[in-house]
């Protein structure tokens, strides 16, 4: 840290995830603007959300397998400008439909690009400093995700909704400039045999689509037999995946990697928390826009206390996690993020946002900033350092996933209907039943962290490696014998 490779290393990788994390929150405010400009229902804003988390989802672990394999920069690089290109098809897109096929494009990318970003950092820097820096780039991200809904609001009520997908291929260019001349390439000499697991990505990809179609169109169709056949389906293809890749010799998704029970409790944690943020920055810029009646940008400025927050607490937090252990961050962060959501309930028609809104935010800000980079820190520490793109693409993974099945059945679950979004009285109701149900999840995170993540501070690491198969001399001596 502190170094000028370092700083090199740092600001490549968080153009290229905070690219990617400011497009899956910079459209939600756009979507109102969305559905006016292409008449379309509810539905088609929800795949507008989806179909780019469920490529980015489906196909994330490949993107991390074969940074691990190939190369990490070389695999990022592509993954930066394939994105760029599906963003550029959105921007032009005339129709709901090419829209979507388009965000799909983009999450192909984004599966390219995000594990590899993480991975850059955990081969580059010194262990000493991986926490430090993964808090950087956790915190610089997040500002990026954070920063989303304002800069997608001045977009929406400035230039137009389309701009909200341009912008980023100016930021894809520069990405790619300082990663071709500043990044040194990483790969894991160990992975370079085997044959990819192509069927196994295609049986996970399948199976969210089809639960996710399931879950998005059986507000408008019922239980029609397409929406009960697709879901049944997709429940299917989930359970064929899990067999398939407990049989191979070289799986997408190693079993093995889960004999850590660290990593195992992360990744729930995970899915807890991000099905979770999911539901609520989807719901969120809708409620502030429809009900609140703000502007695009007053809704996307109404959000900027969590960029603050993040951007000047993270790097202190990841550090606080390294020295204390995640298991406090990770039980207090996530109940931090269920009261600030259950405060949100206090939004509706002129809502004020000194006492309405802004109490909500920080609360909720304050949470992430505590658990967000404890939690990427401890996932990354818990494999052993040739594995970080795999373990990295799982995590991504199981968030994505998390927030695409949120979108997808939060309105379902909440009782929103196809034209929900266009009357202030049903949408404001089914977000006063949505908020709840969102707490409740991070109130289960809380509870697992609590319960299964153990306080050993930095002894958790020896533990997680020697289940993950590295040798006792590769690992770090305990500086303090006491501590268990």
């Amino acid at each position: 840290m502190g170094t000028r490779p370092a700083r090199w290393v740092l600001l490549t990788t968080v153009l290229g995830s905070g690219m990617a994390l400011l497009d899956s929150t910079v459209v939600n405010v756009a979507l109102p603007h969305i559905g006016t400009d292409l008449d379309a229902d509810m539905a088609v804003l929800q795949w507008t959300v989806n179909a780019y988390m469920l490529t980015l989802a489906g196909l994330i672990l490949l993107g991390g397998a074969l940074g691990d394999r190939y190369g990490r920069r070389k695999v990022f690089v592509i993954g930066v400008v394939w994105f760029a290109a599906g963003s550029l098809l959105c921007g032009v897109a005339p129709t709901a439909g090419v829209l979507i096929a388009a965000r799909a494009l983009q999450g192909i990318g984004g599966a390219l690009l995000t594990p590899g970003s993480l991975a850059i950092i955990q081969s580059g820097f010194h262990p000493d400093d991986r926490a430090r820096a993964v808090g950087v780039w956790s915190g610089l991200g997040g500002v990026g995700a954070a920063v989303g809904p304002f800069l997608g609001g001045w977009l929406v009520d400035g230039p137009g909704w389309r701009w909200v997908f341009l912008i980023n291929v100016p930021l894809a260019a520069l990405c790619v400039a300082v990663a071709l001349r500043h990044v040194p390439e990483t790969r894991d000499p160990r992975v370079h045999t085997g044959r990819f697991d192509a069927a196994g990505a295609a049986l996970g990809a399948l199976a969210l689509a089809l639960v996710t179609y399931a879950l998005i169109e059986a507000p408008g169709q019922g239980s029609s037999g397409v929406v009960v056949g697709a879901g049944v389906a997709g429940l299917g293809l989930g359970v064929a995946f899990v067999r398939r890749e407990r049989r191979l010799p070289d799986p997408m998704l190693p079993p093995a990697i889960f004999r850590s029970r660290i990593f195992t409790a992360v990744n729930c944690v995970t899915v807890c928390v991000y099905a979770a943020f999911g539901g609520f920055f989807f719901l969120a810029a809708l409620q502030l826009q429809v009900v609140a009646g703000y502007s695009a940008l007053g809704a996307g400025a109404a959000l900027l206390p969590t960029t603050v927050l993040m951007l000047l607490l993270s790097a202190r937090s990841g550090e606080l996690g390294r020295r204390i252990g995640p298991r406090v961050p990770l039980t207090v962060g996530p109940l931090l993020c269920a009261a600030g959501m259950l405060l949100m309930l206090r939004v509706g028609e002129h809502a004020a946002y000194v006492s309405d809104v802004l109490p909500a935010l920080v609360v909720l800000g304050l949470g992430m900033v505590t658990l967000v980079a404890p939690l990427t820190a401890t996932v990354l520490a818990s494999v052993e350092e040739g594995r970080a793109g795999l373990a990295s693409g799982i995590n991504n993974a199981a968030a994505r996933a998390a927030g695409l099945l949120a979108v997808a059945a939060l309105p379902l679950a909440a009782g929103m209907g196809p034209e929900a979004y266009r009357s202030a009285g049903e949408f404001g109701a089914t977000f006063r039943r949505a908020m709840p149900m969102c707490a409740g999840a991070l109130v289960l995170a809380s509870g697992v962290a609590f319960f299964a993540v153990r306080r050993a501070g930095r002894g958790v690491v020896p533990e997680c490696r020697m289940q993950c198969g590295v040798s006792a001399p590769a690992l770090e001596p305990n500086p303090n014998p006491s501590t268990p």
